[in-house]
């Protein structure tokens, strides 16, 4: 371990820096993966509320004797809150609470970049939120009956991770913009919850907002993703879907981009503010 620190730390060695890359981008998913399996009630929980939700929105579709793709439009939508729970409180407002506890002093002394220790946070996270989000599908499926198509499923596959990397590509951007504003950051992730719900069309078609303010959701990658995995997995109904999902696929290449480039300027900027200032947020406290 020692050598793989020294090594990483003078830059010697392409293999030894990503090495140390890799080994911190497992260091930090691994508690992530494991410890949030610690704690039975939170996993519980963590499946159980989102489904109360989603239940009630199967039943005001039913009242409404809607067509079944909107049973199934509801239980994707109610899987993909997990990772937007989960994008907020566990990647966005992760380095203020780890700023708090002591550990973001530990993250920058380390020879490891910041980028791969998010990373790390990200994957963990996406694995862990996963088992939650597969287990509301596997529920809709037995509790209300509704039948997925896998036709496509490559591109289904293909269109998840594609949403899942711009998504948490965000997440990354978030953590350091969060950390520099302070205290706010709780209260961001509060602001964030709830509208996100609505302007995402996680319990409707987005489209059903009207065209810009749907293209202005958009910016958001779960609006595009989760567009574009219902119109994959109810392909007999492509009323709802906003645009086409090539065109969506091809928005959210380039969202990715633009969150993992912006949170590595974002992530640089906060070191170079450490080191020079010696403080990490806007305020002076």
């Amino acid at each position: 371990m020692s050598r793989v620190r020294h090594s990483g730390f003078r830059g010697e060695g392409v293999n030894q820096g990503a090495e140390l890359f890799l080994r911190s981008i497992v260091a930090r998913a691994y508690p992530r993966v494991i410890g949030a399996n610690r704690e039975k009630s939170w996993v519980f929980f963590e499946t159980l509320l989102p489904l109360l939700a989603t239940a009630a929105y199967v039943f005001f579709y039913r009242a409404l004797n809607a067509p079944e793709e909107y049973i199934g439009l509801v239980v994707v939508g109610g899987a993909m809150t997990a990772y937007w729970l989960n994008v907020l409180w566990s990647m966005s407002a992760q380095l203020y609470w780890d700023k708090d506890a002591g550990n973001l002093t530990l993250y920058i002394a380390a020879p490891s970049s910041l980028m791969a220790i998010l990373l790390g946070m990200a994957v963990g996270g996406l694995l862990m939120t996963t088992t939650r989000a597969v287990a509301i599908i596997v529920a809709g499926w037995l509790l209300f009956g509704v039948q997925f198509s896998l036709e496509y499923w490559g591109l289904l596959l293909v269109t998840f991770v594609i949403t899942m990397a711009a998504l948490y590509g965000m997440g990354m951007l978030f953590a350091s913009v969060f950390l520099l504003w302070g205290r706010e950051a709780w209260h961001l992730s509060n602001l964030l919850q709830e509208p996100i719900y609505l302007a995402s069309g996680f319990y409707f078609p987005v489209k059903a907002l009207g065209f810009w303010a749907a293209t202005t959701a958009s910016l958001i990658p779960l609006t595009l993703g989760l567009d574009a995995m219902r119109q994959l997995l109810f392909p007999a109904n492509p009323t709802f879907g906003f645009l086409s999902v090539d065109l969506e696929i091809g928005v959210l290449v380039v969202l990715g981009v633009v969150f993992l480039v912006a949170s590595k300027f974002a992530l640089e900027y906060m070191e170079r503010r450490a080191m020079q200032e010696g403080r990490l947020t806007e305020r002076r406290r």
